[in-house]
């Protein structure tokens, strides 16, 4: 039930919106505030458009928010989304301002939302998504999130039974939360480089959750994710609802099988992560009544966002910038493994620097310790740049790692890091940077690219 504040704070939460727009902010969450400190209970009286979406889980959600709004939409949905924002309580209160009506009226027919995995006893108990997608649960900093079975545990207490979970079959962490919702489970059958025992410095599931036994693993991408079971009890990794196989890097395409089709889709990239997304997508599509067909169509049309992927060729040299979240130990540990096993000679530059939080930071960097720069001491790796305000830490955990001093190039500010790049010919360049310096990392490569004319001559 609406009620005289909801609407008040409704009011007086678009004047902000319209503020912000005068005066040039951008303002993620500040609507958000404005209605929940009129109005605690804003979403719960708010409703949604005619269905709710949701993706949360510790990497990938904003990939697979981003992959969904845009097939959404190239099927003529009218979608609310907060991929511009906060995915907190505020962002997601900013977005429903921002899609409604001042009679309050939402004018998308469908929400999709990232939703941060801690704020969810904040959020469900307000707005229960009628699909929620768990695309992994990985360790994350100890500074916010903790071990992953802490994050599990708070999901399953936080999520509304009537919930249709779609849930990452290869990790049994994601995949055992809120036991009694109904669910639908994805996976990946088998990929090359697969192996049985961990090689990373990680390893969050080792034991039975049931009978306390030691887990084996059948096969593993990384960390915990892969298929397990218990020799002791019978406990093991579910069976997929939508499962992946016969992946092609060469031809990028991977095929996924349900007990009523089987279809060959499209690869958008060829690491790990993006094929789990991929799968997830077509999952998340398949439980909302799309077809084999129509799925193939609107992933045909879509792309990875290019702030967290880009490619490009300038005079011999190739500049790829890639996200590697900070404080994120597996997050890293993946996009270095990812770039160290691409062909070819490359240097690397590591912005990875959290600057959002620079003047409350603990100093705590245990982050660097769980994360594996071993990946990063391979011989095609000719100089790693370590920049900003951790290039002190980076360039320690990397001498730990066993880099060599004379592949390592300190510089004090992330702008100047180009300076240090030495440009072998028919090199890549890595710009790897964290989730809060998308805008910096766009400047450094407009650098990169300013050494390169310069080198060949050109404006």
């Amino acid at each position: 039930m609406r009620s005289v504040r909801f609407y008040l704070a409704l009011w007086c939460a678009k004047l902000s919106v319209i503020a912000l727009k005068v005066t040039g902010h951008r303002g993620t969450n500040f609507p958000g505030r404005i209605v929940l400190k009129i109005c605690p209970d804003f979403l719960r009286r708010a409703g949604g458009p005619g269905k709710v979406l949701g993706v949360t889980g510790t990497n990938g959600k904003t990939t697979v928010v981003n992959l969904l709004i845009s097939m959404l939409r190239a099927d003529g949905k009218r979608v609310l989304e907060n991929n511009q924002g906060s995915n907190t309580i505020t962002g997601l209160c900013t977005a429903f301002i921002r899609d409604m009506t001042p009679g309050g009226k939402f004018r998308s027919e469908v929400a999709v939302l990232e939703i941060d995995e801690r704020s969810s006893r904040v959020v469900f108990p307000m707005m229960a998504p009628d699909i929620l997608l768990i695309n992994n649960l990985t360790r994350d900093s100890i500074m916010r999130n903790g071990h992953p079975e802490y994050i599990s545990r708070v999901l399953t207490r936080a999520m509304d039974p009537k919930t249709l979970l779609i849930l990452n079959g290869d990790d049994l962490i994601a995949s055992s939360v809120a036991p009694n919702n109904p669910r639908a489970y994805f996976g990946i059958e088998s990929l090359e480089g697969d192996v049985k025992e961990c090689i990373n410095l990680v390893n969050d599931l080792q034991i039975c959750p049931r009978c306390h036994s030691i887990l084996e693993y059948t096969s593993r991408r990384y960390h915990h994710i892969g298929r397990a079971f218990c020799p002791e009890c019978g406990f093991q990794s579910p069976k997929c609802d939508y499962l992946a196989m016969d992946a092609d890097l060469e031809n990028m395409t991977i095929s996924v099988k349900t007990e009523k089709w089987t279809k060959v889709f499209r690869l958008l990239n060829d690491s790990v992560f993006n094929i789990y997304n991929v799968v997830a997508v077509v999952a998340f599509l398949g439980e909302l009544g799309y077809g084999p067909d129509r799925i193939e169509e609107l992933l045909e049309q879509t792309e990875i966002v290019g702030s967290r992927y880009g490619v490009e060729e300038l005079d011999g040299f190739r500049i790829i910038r890639q996200m590697s979240k900070d404080r994120n130990a597996l997050g890293s540990s993946r996009a270095f493994d990812y770039v160290s096993g691409q062909p070819g000679e490359k240097e690397l530059i590591l912005m990875m620097n959290n600057l959002s939080d620079a003047a409350v930071w603990s100093e705590n960097v245990c982050w660097l310790y769980d994360c594996d720069f071993e990946f990063l001491n391979r011989d095609n790796i000719r100089n790693i740049v370590v920049t900003g305000p951790r290039a002190r830490d980076y360039y320690l955990r990397l001498k730990f790692a066993g880099v060599d001093d004379d592949r390592i190039s300190f510089v004090g500010d992330e702008i100047d890091a180009p300076s240090a790049l030495r440009f072998y010919e028919g090199e890549t360049i890595y710009v790897l940077y964290g989730t809060d310096s998308i805008d910096l990392a766009d400047e450094v490569t407009e650098k990169i690219r300013e050494r390169i004319r310069e080198r060949s001559g050109k404006k």
